[in-house]
């Protein structure tokens, strides 16, 4: 983890000290973005050094082990997160039009089900494999919506991860095989980031981050949560309660801007200033406390998802719903926020 963070902190800090404009379409377009800065985009190039960087170390020092660049399911990993991270660079440097982006996410979701990495919930395969490019398309939607402010997206998707490793950990027991690897790996690169990007920011992620991270979590979300309850022998619906729980954070935001988007009559798909991050500022918080808010949401999602897999463990099932509750009270707080002040969106 410490290797992560220090290698995308110094590939951060290095780029922006040779580029001022990497990912700037629009000098002082903040139509979108929260910022009243235009600021480079650059995040995202970390991200997948870092991930290029751990599969490499890892056959490096562990090389009596099998090659990782054969298991099919890295395959896919590399391929589709390589798409992802093309295709982001291609829309910040020239704002590519929605309907290519998501023909690409859907193509990434394809490869996803052709290598082996394939959400297990109703044991058929067609089902199953359509499921699973549905969840990619959402991830990779929703995490880049919730890129809006500084700090958000990278601390929502620290505990993301933060809540698979801790998965792993429990069903497999402590190992050190390379998905654990690159999830450290990605978690350092995360907090590396993170120390340019809390407020006040010096850069942001951009489509090339954002892309490439979701489609990250949304495959070790597929193996190490949807499919944990499989793992153990449980029922398959019980990691689609844990998915739910430890992606609160992204969920609740998503859900809250469609439906009320749908109900102006709006397109879900277009950007705005109107999600749950900025409707707590009109409420009256700041920049850095709406950081602490979702820090704090981000926090609890990690715990109440780890614990739910511990109930798995024990095969009792009544607790996932108890902890679904806490997905429903944060949906309701941050809701609510939205009718109240929903005057305010520019």
């Amino acid at each position: 983890m410490g290797g992560g963070a220090l290698v995308s902190y110094i590939i951060n800090v290095l780029l922006l000290r040779f580029s001022e404009s990497l990912g700037i379409r629009n000098k002082n377009d903040v139509v979108v973005r929260w910022s009243n800065q235009s600021k480079p985009s650059l995040g995202g190039i970390s991200f997948f050094v870092v991930f290029l960087f751990s599969a490499i170390g890892f056959s490096m020092v562990f090389s009596e082990d099998p090659s990782i660049f054969i298991n099919p399911q890295y395959i896919g990993l590399f391929i589709s997160g390589s798409m992802a991270f093309i295709m982001g660079l291609a829309d910040d440097a020239y704002n590519t039009k929605p309907m290519a982006k998501l023909l690409v996410q859907i193509a990434c979701g394809v490869v996803f089900v052709a290598s082996g990495t394939i959400i297990d919930l109703t044991h058929n395969f067609w089902i199953d494999g359509l499921l699973t490019i549905i969840w990619v398309i959402a991830v990779m939607n929703s995490l880049n919506m919730l890129d809006n402010m500084d700090g958000i997206t990278g601390t929502v998707v620290t505990f993301i991860l933060a809540a698979c490793l801790v998965s792993s950990f429990l069903i497999y027991e402590f190992n050190r095989n390379i998905w654990s690897i690159m999830i450290v790996a990605q978690i350092g690169a995360m907090l590396g980031f993170l120390k340019l990007n809390v407020h006040p920011s010096k850069l942001f992620m951009g489509d090339a981050g954002s892309q490439f991270i979701s489609l990250f979590v949304a495959f070790f979300a597929v193996n190490h949560l949807w499919n944990a309850g499989q793992r153990i022998e449980s029922p398959s619906w019980t990691g689609m309660l844990i998915c739910i729980v430890a992606f609160t954070p992204s969920i609740v935001d998503t859900l809250t801007v469609v439906i009320n988007r749908l109900k102006k009559g709006q397109s879900p798909m277009v950007g705005g200033k109107d999600h749950t991050t900025h409707h707590l500022v009109y409420a009256g918080f700041n920049d850095k406390q709406v950081w602490y808010i979702f820090l704090l949401i981000s926090v609890l999602s990690l715990l109440f998802s780890a614990l739910m897999i511990y109930f798995i463990l024990l095969k009792v099932y009544w607790p996932l719903f108890v902890f679904i509750l806490y997905f429903v009270i944060v949906f309701s707080m941050l809701y609510r926020l939205t009718i109240k002040y929903g005057h305010k969106v520019k």
